[in-house]
Order: C-alpha cells, then structure tokens, then sequence
C-alpha cells in the first residue's frame, strides 16, 4: 500500500510539480476550494460560482474552434439550447436539476449535430456567418412561441441547485473542474490513451491533407462539435438553475462573442487559457460596476493591451517564459533548467549562456 501511494506521489512529482504551468494551475484550482472559508459573501460566491459555469462554456468554446479550427460565431446556441431544455423539464415534468441538467447537455449535443451539419461544406468566413444564424434563428422561435416559452420574459421559477450559495459553489467547481480535465485529455496531442486531439490539431492545419492520410474528418468534425456542445449544454444548464431563469438572454450574439473574448486573453488551443480568461476577465467586470461610465473603456483596453504585447494570449506567453522543452526527449521543464530533468540532455546552445 506504501509503495503504491509512493509511486502515485512520484507521478504526481513528475508530471504536475516538474511542470511549472501544470504546477501553477494545481495550486489555483487547489486556491479556489478556500475561497468560502475566506469569503461568505453571497456575491463574492456568486461571481465565483458564475466563474465556475463560464469556465466550461469558454473552454467548450475553444475545444471546438481552438482545436479544430471551425470557427464558431453562435456558441451561445448550445447555452441556451440547454438552459431552456432543463427549464421546461424542470417546469413541466418536475424533474431535479441531476437529471435535467444532463438531458440538457444531450440535447445541445443533437444541437451540435445539427450545427456541424454545414460545417461539412463550409470553411472560414461562410460556416462563421452559418453558425452566426442559429440563435437568431432560435431567439425568434422564442418570441414565436410564447406561451411555451415564455417570450420576452422567459421561463422563471426554476429549482435551484441548493438552498445552500456554497454548496452550489462547490458543486459548480467540481463540474468545472472534472469538465476541464476531460476537454484537456480529449484535445492532447501528446496523450497516448486518447487519440482525438492529434486528429483535431491535424484538421486545424490541413484537413486535405488528413483527409488524404485516411482520417474521417466528417467523423471527428462533427465529434468536436457534439462534444463542444455538450460541455456548452453542461453550463447552460447550471446556469439555469442557479440563477432560476432561462430566457432570450442566452442566446444574445454578444454572449457568443464572450467566450471568444476569454478565450484569445487567456490563450486559444490550451483549455486552461480559456478559463484563465474568464477568471480574470469576468471578475474584473464585475469590479468594473463601481464605474459604471468606465466600465467597458476600462475593459476593453486591457483586452486590447493584451492582444497587442501578448497576440499568442496570457497563459501561453507565460508558459513560454517558465517552461523549456527538451531537444531530445520532448519533456518540459522549467526555464531556468540547463540540463533535461530526465535524460540530461543540454536544454539550450551553450553560446547562449553567455
């Protein structure tokens, strides 16, 4: 048993500490399981546990069109698609948010199927304009049809996830965590077990030619948008219960862009740059209301600051700058290392150490 907990910490060392950004991110994530016992601030929880949904949706975002390359302009579909799914079951059928929120996330993958559709033929600027469509398409069935609905105003009453902010706090961190953890092994490129994020980054660069090396691109094009609709739906639906409400809201073209904004901050490609972004981002607004008449200006130059000294994204800037990769074995270490941590192979030309 001690030998087996050794080499679980062995591992743990050599993958998570060694690394530096892995390193970084544990202790974050490990950070934001204190902040209730640091704060009990009901709004303090509930910027936090809005942190926690936007998280997921951002980084679904970024599996999608980081990874692969489709470029979507109405990510909010699946959002909302989810909220109202889970709205009405909750409404009409009585069912608890455990079983409507994963109904939720099924349908906005049949969402994603259907979305993925066009992204068959279309590439570039047509399948962004295409993806653009649908929650303006949806947001007019939801002014069409009322008295289902709920127009203008939505579906409200919706059950909450608990009577208790922090035990709704906790439970949308785990999902964000465990949502995190699986999007980042789907989208490896270097995972031995799960081959789909080679497959992804392939398309991204040259779907001809994966498409002439004999993989399915239709297959793993539409596997990208289901999974990324999932994950989207899996946020929608938390949201609609914590804030008990579902409405046109979610599917606002300015909340498809959002993810798009946290995701380029933080870094496209990675996962954790997404939601990076939106724990920087989505805070820092919030803190922004003391200023109202400054609010967005204040926002959006540090966007702007950002994109222009940092154009590959936060994270990513900063993982170049405390992380090296071994020439010879492709393991990362930590940038002020002048030997490879597992075959001691000089990490860098020695001219350059003077």
């Amino acid at each position: 048993m001690e030998g087996h907990a050794w080499r679980l910490y062995k591992s743990f060392q050599g993958e998570i500490l060694a690394i530096p950004g892995r390193a970084i991110a544990f202790f974050f994530l490990l950070s934001l399981f204190f902040v209730p016992l640091v704060t009990g601030n009901p709004y303090v929880l509930r910027i936090f546990i809005f942190a926690n949904i936007f998280a997921i949706y951002a980084a679904s975002w970024d599996l999608l069109s980081g990874f692969t390359g489709q470029m979507n302009l109405g990510h909010a579909t699946f959002f909302g698609v989810a909220a109202y799914t889970a709205a009405l079951l909750n409404l009409n059928l009585g069912l608890p948010p455990e079983a409507t929120i994963p109904i939720g996330a099924l349908v906005a993958v049949l969402a994603g199927l259907i979305v993925g559709i066009p992204a068959l033929r279309l590439r570039g600027h047509y399948l962004a304009l295409v993806t653009l469509a649908f929650p303006i398409i949806l947001t007019g069935i939801v002014f069409a049809f009322p008295d289902f609905t709920g127009g203008e105003l939505g579906l409200y009453g919706i059950s909450p996830l608990s009577d208790s902010r922090v035990c709704v706090y906790y439970l949308s961190l785990v999902v964000m965590i465990a949502s995190a953890l699986i999007m980042w092994k789907l989208t490896d490129a270097k995972s031995t077990f799960v081959r789909t994020g080679l497959i992804f980054h392939a398309i991204r660069e040259d779907e001809i030619t994966a498409r002439a090396s004999g993989i399915n691109t239709t297959k793993y094009k539409l596997l990208a948008f289901s999974i990324s609709g999932f994950f989207a739906g899996v946020a929608g639906g938390l949201s609609a219960h914590f804030i008990g409400i579902a409405g046109p809201s979610n599917f606002a073209l300015l909340f498809s862009f959002q993810p798009i904004i946290w995701t380029i901050f933080g870094g496209i490609a990675t996962i954790y740059g997404p939601i990076t972004g939106v724990y920087i981002l989505f805070p820092l607004m919030e803190s922004l209301r003391v200023v109202p008449e400054l609010r967005m200006l204040i926002f959006a130059l540090i966007v702007i600051f950002v994109l222009l000294f940092m154009p590959e994204g936060l994270t990513t800037r900063l993982r170049d700058k405390i992380e090296i990769e071994c020439p010879r074995c492709k393991l990362t270490n930590i940038a002020t290392r002048r030997y490879c941590r597992a075959c001691n192979a000089p990490l860098r030309l020695e001219g350059r150490y003077s």
